[in-house]
């Protein structure tokens, strides 16, 4: 099976719509690829950021190589507001993996975007700006690959 690495370093946003108005907003994002729940990963929680919360947090994906060869899979970051009652959803940037890896490709497989940030089918208030990098494509057999990237998933 024909794999790659896929690392995405979310950086920051700004001037996020105050979906709190009492408290201090504390923004975290949840990253996922494809429609696969399982992919979902978060990034710590930025207590002191408030509209403009930065992390520059990294995670890290296996993916397979027709991910980025349709561009149905899709990269979908999801910010929320973190609450005792429960988080609340602040907007999202969907990107078209294949989109994005060919944007990366002239610069050797590394890029970084800056995006609005939108709230169901209209644009919200707000930017997130994230890099993201593919690595070289390998070809792993899968039970190779099940040993072998406990961190790592999508292949």
């Amino acid at each position: 099976m024909e794999c790659r690495k896929f690392e995405i370093t979310l950086i920051s946003a700004s001037d996020l719509e105050d979906v709190r108005k009492l408290f201090k907003m504390k923004v975290h994002a949840r990253v996922s690829i494809g429609s696969n729940p399982n992919t979902e990963k978060g990034t710590p929680t930025d207590k002191h950021g408030e509209i403009n919360p930065a992390w520059n947090f990294s995670i890290k994906y296996t993916i397979s190589e027709w991910m980025i060869q349709y561009p149905n899979d899709m990269l979908v970051i999801k910010l929320y507001c973190k609450r005792k009652l429960g988080d609340r959803y602040i907007g999202e940037v969907h990107m078209s993996m294949k989109e994005l890896y060919e944007y990366s490709y002239a610069s050797r497989g590394s890029a970084v975007m800056t995006c609005p940030v939108h709230k169901g089918s209209a644009q919200s208030q707000g930017v997130l700006r994230f890099s993201y990098r593919f690595g070289e494509r390998v070809t792993i057999d899968k039970l190779t690959l099940a040993e072998s990237i406990a961190g790592w998933s999508m292949c």
